[in-house]
């Protein structure tokens, strides 16, 4: 569980199945090995929890405890980041500079997203653009969001427009719910791995704890995959909760998933949604990936596909151009909620996370235009991220590393578990440095709270000519 605790958090540690995996030769696993032996007598940074004073320094006289706490989540979890930052590749002006495979962005559609921002019809300015609007959003762009999510969640009814809120990303969406909806030291469950960053998400202003519903890449059967999530390790996983004298409120499900672009099916989700409304538990989906399924034998469904919500009053849908639209930057996302009282409230927050007026009209217009969207953008997006897909898919099977991958998304689940001899966090966070030394970004499996060491996260949406020149130096030819 993430905690806020008073004592050393200590890492949790992830896995695999048969069709989706290649045996990963071990000739640098004696490189790892050695190197290993002459590094881990040195202190190296332990990943714990939030709030421990050991990490926290005490000698910032200028910040309060949380900014202490907020400081330290930037200190301790961005170093990749700001390296990377201090020596982005640029093939003109940094050749030599550090190839990003860790951040999953979508760099493949540049070309059809600023000649489609850059027409006509996005460029408007009338007064209401540029005065205060309802906190929700303004009405013309919660009518299209409705529009949009109805068509491509595939509702069975149309999806209202005094159900939408419209955030700054969705960041700002996993703050503001859990900042609603718990009291300060109450807990999310959330299946491992996921993405890491929802942690600070739900902390740093809600000071709200996430308990860990921990997977693994055993497969028992014909009927079960890898990091498989069911209701029996849900109703594990709270009563452990329980245990420990935590309150759980909610249920946090990404859908497809970040790392493991896992789609849960129809009745997968129905599932879920049953636990919760027995336990009275607030579900959180966040289906930042729908549009981005790339395989069509792939068969995504969104929650609000479904005929009957078994609890709508707590049940809670994200969504965001970030992904879908390769738009990161711009900062938009949107809640969905059948919940007034949850809207409201959540709306309240948008004076601190609403958008422009005129970033508002540019999505309004960008989501009604349904043409562009399904005859360009769509079709040439998802033939970009299969043909990425397989290109890097390929190169790691010709190498003989294993990966899981479902065709959604933009990433691939990497096991380089053989590359660890004693099968530790240490030695996948010397790994994770061997890779930035060799000017690649990756992110490594405890980032996303996996519960074995050894698996990275690789993303595969960018250029093939990045792909290759990050792929040289962190997946040398074996012998």
């Amino acid at each position: 569980m993430f905690t806020l605790p008073q004592k050393d958090f200590r890492a949790p540690t992830t896995c695999l199945g048969p069709t989706c995996m290649q045996d990963l030769g071990s000739s640098h696993g004696e490189d790892l090995e050695g190197e290993c032996s002459r590094k881990l007598d040195q202190k190296l940074p332990e990943l714990r929890g939030v709030g421990d004073p050991a990490m926290i320094s005490s000698d910032t006289s200028y910040l309060s405890s949380r900014g202490r706490m907020i400081k330290w989540f930037w200190d301790s979890a961005e170093e990749g980041y700001r390296t990377y930052h201090m020596d982005e590749y640029d093939e003109d002006k940094n050749p030599s500079g550090i190839i990003n495979l860790g951040t999953s962005e979508n760099k493949l559609c540049f070309d059809l997203l600023s000649w489609r921002l850059s027409q006509r019809d996005m460029q408007r300015v009338e007064p209401s653009l540029l005065q205060y609007a309802d906190w929700r959003g303004h009405l013309f762009l919660r009518e299209e969001v409705a529009k949009f999510l109805s068509f491509y969640c595939k509702s069975p009814v149309p999806l209202r427009p005094e159900n939408v809120v419209v955030l700054n990303g969705g960041a700002s969406l996993f703050s503001a719910l859990a900042t609603v909806l718990c009291e300060a030291g109450e807990a999310f469950l959330i299946p491992t791995p996921y993405y890491g960053a929802i942690t600070q998400h739900v902390c740093l202003y809600g000071n709200i704890r996430l308990a860990y519903v921990y997977l693994d890449s055993e497969v028992t059967g014909l009927d079960t995959r890898p990091f498989q999530l069911t209701v029996e390790k849900l109703e594990m996983a709270l009563r452990e909760a329980h245990s420990e004298g935590v309150k759980v409120k909610g249920l946090i499900l990404i859908s497809p998933q970040n790392p493991l672009g896992d789609v849960y099916s129809p009745e997968e989700l129905q599932e879920y949604l049953v636990f919760a409304k027995r336990h009275r538990l607030h579900v959180i989906v966040d289906e930042v990936y729908m549009l981005s399924v790339f395989e069509k034998s792939v068969g995504y469904r969104s929650v609000l596909s479904l005929e009957r919500l078994p609890d709508p009053q707590r049940t809670h849908v994200m969504w965001a151009t970030s992904k879908d639209f390769g738009m990161s930057g711009l900062r938009f996302g949107t809640l969905y909620t059948e919940n007034q009282d949850v809207a409201t409230a959540v709306a309240s927050l948008c004076r601190y996370h609403g958008l422009s007026g005129l970033v508002q009209y540019q999505m309004a217009q960008l989501l009604r235009d349904r043409d562009w969207i399904n005859q360009v953008y769509l079709p040439e997006n998802h033939a970009r991220l299969k043909a990425a897909h397989t290109y890097v898919s390929e190169e790691l099977r010709a190498l003989g590393i294993p990966f899981l991958s479902r065709g959604a998304g933009f990433f691939i689940w990497v096991d380089l578990r053989k590359y660890l001899p004693k099968g530790t966090f240490e030695e996948e966070m010397l790994l994770w440095r061997r890779f930035l030394d060799n000017k690649v970004l990756l992110s490594f499996g405890k980032a996303f709270e996996c519960k074995e060491p050894g698996w990275f996260r690789f993303v595969f949406s960018d250029q093939v000519h990045r792909l290759c020149l990050g792929e040289q130096p962190a997946f040398p030819a074996q012998s």
